[in-house]
């Protein structure tokens, strides 16, 4: 009878720690960052990344750089396609220019990205995993202050300028623009959207 007790008891512990361990995870997932806040992001290759949140968006710290933040996975079939394009693009603007990439919708070791997607689709720029990183409260807070409504599909990009303020980017299904990108973008198109803002921006 005791030793049913004992069971019993470690079963409702267990399960207890289990229930708040699930409750941490969703709670820092649905996380609000404030103006000011500091989130430092560790690369699959162990850099490490400073990032600010602004009044409405993101920056790098101490930088003046554009940022983009790509919410990716290694799977996605478009994702792997342009990583090479996005890449040359980083390295031809690496003074102005840099990318963040976040994985999304799976749970992966740094060594599988490093061999299935970096290595594989030429994708030096930092890329942050899920497991090490916030990386969906960090998304999640980009959908709110989108206010996006719709179910996330990657390929899914946002720009910031110097000032961490969210960019218009060019949409040719909206004549007046977008604020992300939504699925596989053309160098064209990043081109022209990084000149304008670049020199929009100039001090």
């Amino acid at each position: 009878m005791k030793k049913l007790l004992l069971a019993l008891f470690l079963a409702l512990f267990l399960v207890g720690c289990s229930d708040d361990a699930t409750k941490d995870v969703n709670q820092n997932a649905n996380q609000e960052f404030k103006e000011g806040d500091k989130i430092t992001l560790k690369s699959v290759t162990g850099n490490d990344l400073t990032i600010v949140r602004t009044q409405k968006g993101f920056k790098i710290e101490n930088s003046d750089k554009i940022l983009m933040i790509d919410i990716f996975g290694t799977f996605c079939v478009p994702c792997q396609t342009e990583a090479p394009h996005l890449m040359d693009f980083q390295l031809k603007n690496k003074d102005d220019f840099t990318i963040v990439g976040l994985i999304e919708y799976e749970e992966v070791a740094n060594d599988y990205i490093i061999d299935n997607f970096v290595k594989k689709y030429n994708a030096y720029y930092f890329i942050a995993n899920s497991k090490d990183n916030p990386n969906k409260a960090i998304i999640n807070q980009i959908l709110k202050d989108l206010n996006y409504q719709h179910a996330l599909s990657l390929p899914f990009k946002v720009i910031y300028n110097k000032d961490g303020i969210l960019e218009k980017l060019t949409n040719f299904s909206k004549p007046k623009g977008e604020y992300f990108y939504l699925g596989t973008v053309k160098t064209s198109t990043l081109e022209e959207d990084f000149n304008r803002i670049k020199n929009a921006n100039k001090n």
